[in-house]
């Protein structure tokens, strides 16, 4: 909405306005009734194109923008805002309906925007391997994509049975640097078959531990609501990594020394105050990124006045509330210790767990805090004051000491503790993809360790 005021010196020039002001409203109103024509047409387009299928229709808007309507939180809900004549369905494999064609193709790069919007790469842990670690020479639309989570021979046949267009592993079934690619070793023999069918590997792991509603958030779930918090804080990324703060005696002066410093880093943010009255010159604060540190402090001492006041602060990194490793509940309800080990062996699909009473601990003890962590967790657990851990592996002696402290463990072996929520990924995945895609999770995928 415009806002101004005219005053018009002249019969000619309020005509004159007021001939602009009529053709403005005649635009204005041609405009919106062109749009609501469309819009009405639209409606009934949409009120007589029949179903794709029988539980959801698609729109023909392209995935790239489509995937602009969609929540980047694991947390959303599959009920999504999307925009205007897409309606919102429920049904068993799909919450989100879309209008238009059902023939919709997906390519391998759309996908993998989706996979950054629920769970960015960047909150995955440094050490990690995460990613596209195997990508076909030849791109083909996405049909077909399978969840497991670890890549074994049996999980490739089934792949290649269903002509699995993209594998999704959870585990990376490439880790560490391979210096060629041969038979022998069973992981490389996988990733050559996958190669050689056009499909393409795609692995999540710990970006899916830390982000929040994922892996850790649905672990700590299975002993019912509470007040959760992250064990291990992810930490955001910044360009900045130090501050500068010096002085310089007049403001020809710092003109001077901000043209110098901004051959240094050409990034920097300048923010400057103007001491009291009773100061001999003017404060500066400058950031700067590492690598323009040591040019930047080497400029600021060729002048006198910043040399003899130059402060460097280093600047922390912001924490990515509800992103990181591990989980701790206050449970809304506490629980006996033999009430949380039966949730906890529904909420996994088990029949047995490994238990580990803590010292002075019975089954009837009331467990009010638990800490988790998703695969091998002690080296997160560790330190963490709780009644329960519940990770899938812990070492023998890393047991040891928690039942000492009288903090009972349970284990429910590694890939027991995050297999579950690959049902609960497909659901999300889903929903975000035309009905074109296929997201099935994998029946040959199981842990390597049984009880017998």
């Amino acid at each position: 909405m415009w806002s101004a005021a005219f005053v018009f010196t002249s019969a000619r020039q309020a005509k004159s306005s007021r001939l602009m002001l009529t053709a403005c409203r005649n635009l204005s109103w041609t405009f919106l009734s062109l749009t609501n024509r469309r819009l009405s047409t639209r409606r009934t387009l949409i009120s007589q194109t029949a179903l794709c299928s029988s539980t959801s229709t698609f729109s023909s808007i392209p995935p790239s923008l489509r995937l602009l309507t969609h929540s980047r939180s694991f947390l959303s809900s599959p009920q999504i805002s999307v925009p205007l004549h897409l309606s919102v369905q429920s049904s068993s494999s799909r919450s989100l309906s879309y209008s238009g064609h059902c023939s919709e193709k997906m390519e391998l790069k759309e996908v993998l925007q989706v996979l950054e919007q629920l769970a960015p790469l960047s909150l995955a842990e440094s050490w990690d391997n995460v990613g596209l670690l195997v990508e076909p020479s030849k791109p083909r639309p996405t049909k077909t994509i399978l969840l497991t989570n670890d890549l074994t021979d049996a999980v490739m046949d089934e792949a290649e049975t269903m002509n699995c267009d993209l594998i999704i592993s959870y585990h990376p079934p490439l880790f560490r640097p391979i210096k060629c690619l041969v038979q022998k070793d069973w992981k490389q023999r996988l990733a050559i078959r996958a190669v050689e069918a056009g499909i393409a590997i795609f692995s999540p792991h710990t970006s899916w531990d830390c982000v929040k509603g994922g892996v850790n958030d649905w672990l700590v779930g299975g002993l019912g609501s509470g007040q959760v918090s992250v064990l291990n804080q992810v930490l955001g990324s910044t360009s900045h990594s130090h501050k500068l703060e010096f002085m310089v005696r007049s403001a020809e002066e710092l003109s001077a020394v901000m043209e110098e410093l901004k051959v240094c880093d050409g990034g920097m943010t300048l923010q400057l105050s103007v001491s009291r009255p009773d100061s001999s010159g003017i404060h500066v604060s400058v950031t700067c990124s590492n690598s323009a540190l040591t040019p930047s402090v080497q400029t600021l001492l060729r002048h006198t006045a910043p040399s003899h006041s130059l402060s460097i602060l280093k600047l922390e990194k912001p924490p990515l509330l509800g992103h990181g490793q591990g989980r701790l509940s206050v449970l809304d309800q506490p629980v006996p210790m033999e009430t949380a080990i039966k949730k906890i062996k529904s909420h996994l699909g088990l029949s047995h767990v490994r238990l580990a009473l803590g010292l002075g601990k019975t089954l009837e003890s009331s467990v009010c805090t638990v800490a988790v962590c998703a695969g091998s967790g002690a080296s997160v657990l560790n330190g963490v004051k709780a009644d329960l851990y519940i990770t899938g592996e812990m070492s023998h002696h890393e047991v040891l000491d928690a039942v000492a402290k009288g903090i009972t463990v349970i284990l429910s072996d590694h890939s027991n503790s995050e297999r579950g929520f690959l049902a609960v990924f497909r659901e999300r995945l889903a929903v975000r993809l035309p009905d074109t895609v296929a997201v099935v999770v994998s029946k040959a995928d199981r842990d390597p360790l049984e009880v017998v």
